[in-house]
């Protein structure tokens, strides 16, 4: 990695999927949580270096890509239920502003939308670094979270238990791995 000026990044960037994560927590059982991961999405972003706040992304999400390590869950999640991938099958989130709160970190604010219900929200990222890789790519990561209410997009399905309690909770944690190149 290197320390490289943002000035010196200015520049549109795709995601690379095959480096990037976008994955999600989610509290089941009232006592543990459920990791899982989106595998099939695509990115892009302009970073201006110069002024952070004309930078810009957007994302698209394959819904029915969501990937917990467990068939019949992820077969559950993808019905009307939870994502209704057939009827929805994109996952949207596209940014409105970018705020730097220091020379690392950055809130990207826009609209997610899932299940054609969208709702504005902040990422804060941190910028991880730069580096050029063996094809000559300026690669350039971030890392970021952000909690949502799932109800808040109409996804409210839930089972209760029979000590008190309910199978899966509303807040799910979105986290962002990403790794960007810069277009020529």
């Amino acid at each position: 990695m290197t320390t490289t000026p943002l000035t010196s990044l200015t520049g549109n960037y795709s995601l690379d999927p095959a480096h990037t994560q976008i994955g999600f927590v989610a509290r089941h059982a009232m006592v543990t949580k459920v990791r899982g991961a989106f595998n099939e999405f695509e990115g892009t972003a302009h970073l201006d270096g110069t002024d952070p706040a004309k930078s810009s992304a957007t994302v698209t999400i394959k819904a029915a890509s969501i990937d917990t390590r467990n068939e019949q869950r992820d077969g559950h999640l993808r019905t009307n239920d939870f994502l209704d991938a057939p009827k929805f099958p994109d996952i949207t989130f596209v940014s409105t502003g970018v705020e730097p709160l220091d020379e690392t970190h950055f809130r990207v604010t826009g609209d997610l939308t899932i299940k054609d219900v969208t709702r504005p929200i902040g990422i804060e990222f941190e910028y991880q670094g730069s580096a050029t890789d063996p094809f000559g790519n300026l690669r350039v990561g971030f890392e970021g979270s952000v909690p949502i209410s799932r109800k808040e997009y109409g996804i409210t399905w839930n089972a209760a238990l029979e000590g008190g309690g309910v199978l899966v909770g509303d807040k799910v944690v979105l986290e962002f791995e990403v790794s960007a190149i810069r277009q020529a």
